[in-house]
């Protein structure tokens, strides 16, 4: 059971009283395409559930299914979104933490202190504490691993029935030996690739096709 934040809501954190905590996680540093998104989650303080953990220790279908809990017994949830194109100008660093505060932004929702998962990062003048292997240690922020990476796995879907060819339900977009080999073979989507990535670039040298850009 993940219960680091529990004391807080005992014990308040620095002599001030805890009722709602966010926590916040992204989902898709990795892979060579698609956007990274990011959940931030308040759970109720007396909610728990022994399934909830890290999202990449989770099959696709556990994921699915706590997507449905989560959602319906949170106090408030929010899905930050970052596209491809503003990952290449700002990184994939800046990008995760923007994606998160757009998640944090919104809650809608008094916020009285967040747990990232080893992110730092200002909002709002609340306190942030980023742990180390945060979503294997708070249920706030494995819950929003696992909204994050369920929203992304769906957008990579919906790429696939328009782009079947590359695959993207099998490799999500991550660097896999296949997906390599379908790069090689078709070159990249324009707009949806992340060109500032290392393979990408080595892709792009090699002068192959490039799909349009994808519009939205």
């Amino acid at each position: 059971m993940l219960t680091f934040e529990d004391d807080f809501y005992l014990n308040g954190y620095k002599n001030k009283k805890i009722s709602f905590i966010a926590g916040s996680d992204e989902a898709g540093r990795g892979p060579l395409c698609g956007p990274v998104v990011a959940g931030a989650v308040i759970l109720p303080s007396t909610y728990f559930n022994n399934d909830i953990n890290d999202s990449k220790k989770l099959s696709a279908k556990k994921r699915e299914q706590l997507y449905i809990e989560i959602t319906s017994n949170a106090i408030a949830y929010g899905i930050g979104i970052v596209s491809p194109s503003k990952i290449d100008e700002i990184n994939i660093y800046n990008a995760s933490r923007l994606a998160m505060e757009l998640a944090l932004a919104k809650l809608n929702h008094q916020v009285d202190l967040i747990l990232t998962d080893y992110m730092p990062l200002k909002f709002n003048d609340i306190p942030v504490i980023p742990l180390v292997k945060g979503d294997a240690k708070a249920r706030c922020i494995a819950a929003a691993s696992i909204l994050a990476k369920v929203t992304r796995d769906k957008i990579m879907e919906e790429y696939n029935k328009k782009y079947p060819e590359y695959e993207f339900d099998k490799h999500k977009g991550y660097p896999t030996k296949r997906h390599l080999e379908i790069l090689k073979e078709k070159g990249i989507i324009k707009g949806f690739y992340r060109e500032s990535y290392g393979p990408i670039k080595e892709l792009l040298g090699l002068d192959l096709p490039l799909f349009n850009k994808i519009e939205g």
